[in-house]
């Protein structure tokens, strides 16, 4: 089980690794608020992308819109992680990275098979005008999050935090990669979409196999 309760009655009691400075808690709270306005917004994000990539019929513009849900997903964590009694917990720290790797993971069989699927199937996207707004909006907002996230990730010493700072970039950079797929594709280029797709399934798992490692970006 990767999640327990908040470590009073398990017999892997949470413990603080040292007692924590005023410092390090100041930025934990910054990074939960952090994570529970990008929940917020990436409910919308997601909504928006995978309504435009079901009327595009773009794999790349519906996986970015549940890479989307991951990122949420991954925020939902970071919250639980720095919640009450696990806010200075070792073991709680060891899980939420774990389980935010596990988020990593959750995208790329589906972003696999839904692009073998449409290739069999002879699907082609279509040139998404909303597809293309919505994808710029994030481009602007996802890299301030993103940075944000590493840097107190760094600090707090937090694989998880530094995971989800992580999947923000990665949203903007996918963003950016979609647009170009959208461009593309509407110069008749249809392979943009698939080879996006499938890129993003190959990002989500190298993230993973480092978060999962507890890997921390240090700035």
């Amino acid at each position: 089980m990767i999640f327990g309760d908040s470590g009073t009655t398990t017999a892997h009691r949470s413990t603080p690794r040292a007692p924590a400075s005023a410092h390090w808690l100041r930025d934990a709270r910054t990074a939960r608020a952090l994570s529970l306005a990008t929940l917020a917004w990436l409910g919308v994000e997601s909504a928006l992308g995978i309504a435009a990539g079901l009327a595009a019929h773009s794999v790349a513009l519906i996986g970015w819109g549940m890479f989307s849900l991951v990122e949420a997903v991954a925020s939902l964590i970071v919250v639980w992680r720095f919640t009450g009694s696990r806010t200075c917990s070792a073991d709680a720290e060891v899980r939420a990275g774990r389980a935010v790797a596990i988020s990593f993971w959750m995208l790329a069989p589906y972003l696999a098979l839904h692009v073998l699927y449409d290739l069999w199937a002879g699907h082609a996207a279509r040139p998404s005008v909303f597809g293309a707004v919505v994808t710029a909006v994030s481009l602007v907002v996802m890299p301030f999050l993103g940075v944000a996230k590493r840097r107190l990730g760094a600090r707090l010493g937090s694989a998880a935090t530094s995971g989800e700072g992580t999947q923000n970039l990665l949203c903007a950079s996918q963003a950016a990669g979609v647009l170009a797929g959208i461009a593309l594709n509407g110069l008749g280029f249809r392979w943009a979409d698939p080879v996006m797709a499938t890129l993003l399934a190959a990002v989500a798992v190298h993230e993973g196999r480092k978060a999962w490692r507890g890997h921390v970006c240090h700035h």
